[in-house]
């Protein structure tokens, strides 16, 4: 569910680009399951990277009921709280972006304190507004990291 009508803000879209940089490290052969629908083109990019099955539905997260091996997604920045709470409730493996401050927010310590990885990537990532018409892509003012949970990367802290 892309929170659409609950808060603009979080209306940004993941470009094509973000998910090709990180592409080594997300398992083709997995049933990849990517909630936040949005526009629909975050499913099909992951496919077209040769992700075999992807379920990438305009289904409310919280009330889902599929069968999936590992989450990769841009959720709502606005409900990253309520998502990283779920996201440790389900406990299967997963690949999120999120603000690169999230990392000292105390709720998120508390939660995943010594089980999570990161990949930073060397450039800000950009993003699409879902209302953009002229396909311009939009870097907010601060960072984003792949935050990434039982993933077994190579290293906990991983520079692109």
């Amino acid at each position: 569910m892309s929170f659409t009508s609950t808060n603009e803000s979080d209306n940004y879209m993941t470009l094509k680009h973000n998910w090709e940089i990180i592409s080594d490290y997300i398992p083709k052969d997995k049933i990849i399951y990517e909630p936040f629908y949005a526009d629909g083109k975050s499913g099909e990019y992951l496919r077209e990277l040769g992700c075999k099955q992807v379920i990438h539905e305009d289904i409310d997260f919280f009330k889902n009921s599929f069968e999936y091996d590992i989450i990769i997604s841009n959720p709502p920045f606005s409900k990253k709280k309520e998502i990283m709470n779920e996201l440790k409730r389900i406990d299967k493996p997963f690949i999120i972006i999120a603000p690169s401050m999230m990392i000292g927010y105390k709720y998120f310590m508390e939660i995943f304190k010594n089980n999570i990885q990161i990949i930073i990537p060397t450039k800000r990532i950009s993003f699409k507004h879902l209302t953009n018409t002229d396909n311009k892509s939009y870097s907010p003012p601060f960072g984003s990291f792949y935050y990434c949970y039982k993933m077994n990367l190579p290293k906990d802290i991983i520079f692109l």
